[in-house]
């Protein structure tokens, strides 16, 4: 995607990357292990992934640091993800404009409507947060196809 980046675009790509995780990964993904409102594919994903940063595919789709998401968990607490507004999630993304990615206990997957996370409105983008990987997969392999990624 970055070597016809510049040409296609005329100017540079920024951070496109899938960065392994250090010690201060692991350590937060401890922490979020302890935490109920986290699936186990999130603390496997975490195990091997420090974040995810691709700047350029579209507006930008990012996966936090576990460090990241204990913070904002600390900070700003839990987001409802029921109807019933007792399922509770983790942010744990973003698009790179605004709307943000949120995993359910459960391991589903949803992004908000809008920038707000005061009472925020949420769609089920995944059953899981494979599928969440394998759509971002998707988006990535379109962008490079033809400078489209859709819309997730």
């Amino acid at each position: 995607m970055t070597g016809e980046f510049e040409r296609r675009h005329g100017f540079p790509p920024g951070t496109n990357e899938v960065r392994p995780p250090d010690h201060d990964d692991h350590a937060a993904a401890r922490t979020l292990a302890q935490v109920s409102l986290i699936s186990a594919d999130l603390v496997t994903f975490y195990d091997s992934i420090g974040d995810v940063t691709w700047e350029d595919v579209g507006n930008g789709y990012f996966i936090e640091p576990a460090s990241d998401v204990l913070l904002r968990l600390q900070e700003y607490g839990s987001v409802d993800v029921g109807a019933d507004q007792k399922a509770h999630g983790l942010v744990i993304g973003s698009n790179g404009g605004g709307l943000a990615y949120v995993a359910g206990p459960s391991g589903a997957v949803y992004r908000t409507r809008t920038a707000s996370l005061d009472d925020p409105e949420l769609d089920k983008v995944a059953d899981d947060l494979r599928q969440f990987l394998e759509l971002l997969e998707r988006s990535l392999t379109r962008f490079v196809a033809d400078g489209e990624p859709g819309y997730l």
